[in-house]
């Protein structure tokens, strides 16, 4: 490679879900920076910011394809934005690396998911909630296809598990009347509540159960806890402080993981963005997605997708997730499950773990899972 290898960086930084796009991009500009410092003039970022407007995600793409020259992207947020981008990625011959958890049922030639898939988030979550809170949940979700596909197999799950959905609403993206919701789940009172709502409407649900356990004790998150796979550190101050207290969620990664790469990673984030910095999961990803690609393409000499691709599957590198290796058959990344429960701080306490699980896109069998080994932590 005599030339700078262009890497396309396509991250939305303000709507619904501006906060995480913020974090996302964040990630994204340190990871490049350490790849400039260690290998300079090898790797040229091309940032575009589509501001969650779906055609400017397609006509992004189409220039970092087509005008920049770029054969890799790091982006998008929402699947919807992602299975947009998708087929021009494939008609370029390009790969998008995409690191956001994700509903699943997915697996391209052309993508290397480093984001989580229901049996690495959801599957290991029931695993936990099921025999502690009870099997009659209700189930909320943004209004498109993560939240449809996530409350399918949540309600496929459940009712194979001998249980029964009491209640299944839907919201749009920036819609935050959700009243009748909450007035519905009063009245039903399940064991606890899946939320897949994305932004304003999640921000706004945790602000009406946080009033609807004040007034009500069964709906205090030690009895009816509202859990999740999609919210992140850097949402918490947008929720407000305090307001999602107790609160569940899933992640591949959190601020609180206690290892010495995340402690070495956390000092380098306080360095660059001040000792307050929370890193929340998007980050740690777009980070890891990042470096990733770019230590391939400068490992592999080429920025060839295929030949990359092939490289990445040979054995695992070393990541702040812990050793990531991409299945060959799914291209997806073995990722751990931590389960936070929210702190007044902001922040997430890992209450359960598990170790790296080798993604099951489809769920098919062929990678059975073993009885849950969840390691409880507090």
């Amino acid at each position: 490679m005599r030339d700078a290898v262009k890497i396309g960086i396509l991250y939305s930084t303000t709507g619904p879900y501006g906060t995480m796009g913020r974090d996302c991009r964040d990630g994204a500009e340190l990871a490049i920076d350490e790849i400039t410092a260690r290998y300079p003039g090898r790797i040229e970022p091309v940032f575009i910011d589509p501001h969650a407007n779906i055609d400017q995600y397609l006509e992004g793409a189409r220039t970092l394809l087509r005008d920049q020259g770029c054969r890799h992207i790091v982006g998008t947020i929402t699947s919807l934005a992602r299975k947009e981008v998708i087929p021009l990625v494939e008609k370029h011959d390009g790969l998008l690396w995409y690191m956001c958890p994700y509903e699943g049922f997915e697996a391209n030639d052309n993508v290397i998911y480093t984001g989580g898939c229901p049996n690495q988030h959801l599957l290991p979550l029931l695993d936990y909630l099921l025999p502690r809170f009870g099997r009659r949940p209700y189930l909320v979700g943004a209004n498109y296809v993560w939240g449809w596909e996530m409350n399918r197999l949540a309600r496929e799950l459940i009712e194979e598990a001998g249980g029964s959905v009491l209640g299944e609403r839907y919201l749009p993206l920036e819609e935050t009347a959700v009243e009748r919701i909450v007035a519905e789940i009063e009245q039903r009172r399940p064991s606890f509540i899946l939320n897949n709502l994305v932004g304003p409407s999640s921000y706004a649900f945790h602000a009406a159960i946080r009033a609807l356990g004040e007034r009500d004790p069964a709906f205090r998150p030690e009895n009816c806890p509202v859990v999740s796979c999609d919210l992140q550190e850097c949402e918490l101050t947008d929720i407000g402080l305090g307001v999602a207290t107790g609160q569940l969620c899933a992640a591949a990664y959190f601020d609180t993981v206690a290892s010495a790469e995340n402690a070495a990673f956390k000092a380098e984030v306080s360095a660059r963005f001040g000792a307050s910095r929370r890193i929340s999961s998007v980050f740690a990803s777009a980070y890891a997605a990042v470096k990733l690609c770019a230590e391939a393409i400068i490992d592999a000499g080429t920025d060839d997708p295929a030949t990359v691709s092939s490289l990445l599957c040979t054995a695992p590198r070393s990541t702040v997730l812990g050793p990531l290796r991409i299945d060959a058959e799914t291209r997806h990344a073995a990722l751990p499950f931590h389960l936070g429960r929210i702190n007044d701080e902001g922040g997430f306490d890992i209450i359960a773990s598990e170790p790296a699980i080798v993604a099951d896109p489809y769920l098919t069998g062929r990678r059975t899972r073993k009885p849950p080994q969840l390691r409880i932590v507090s």
